[in-house]
């Protein structure tokens, strides 16, 4: 049996150790920001939303030309809806019902006017 002595670690320089403390530490400090990064998309629902989209991109028996324009489409699809949004559709479906019952009321106004008023022959006679 041979008896090799084992060799001494290798020592590091002061200056050294220090140089490699700093880079671990900013690793460790940009990790941790991206953990909280990816917590934050996870409780927001971002991560799963986006799950869903890539999926259903993947699923998709024929891809569409434009993988962006379809992962835009069905993300705007799948956010939740804006209440200002919600409430301007409302108003316009009230001015759409208020406009037909203006037209149908000029409608019945030009009928009427028309029994009252001489046929545009007429006029140009006299």
């Amino acid at each position: 049996m041979s008896s090799a002595t084992p060799s001494p670690p290798a020592t590091v320089s002061g200056a050294s150790y220090a140089a490699a403390a700093v880079t671990m530490a900013h690793y460790k400090a940009a990790d941790s920001k991206r953990e909280q990064f990816r917590r934050y998309l996870e409780k927001s629902g971002v991560l799963d939303t986006l799950t869903k989209v890539l999926v259903a991109l993947y699923e998709e028996p024929e891809k569409p030309n434009s993988a962006l324009d379809f992962l835009k489409h069905h993300l705007g699809a799948a956010t939740p809806e804006n209440p200002e949004i919600e409430l301007l559709r409302l108003e316009l479906a009230e001015m759409k019902e208020k406009y037909e019952a203006i037209v149908e009321e000029n409608k019945k106004l030009k009928t009427k006017l028309a029994q009252y008023e001489p046929p545009q022959e007429e006029k140009r006679a006299e």
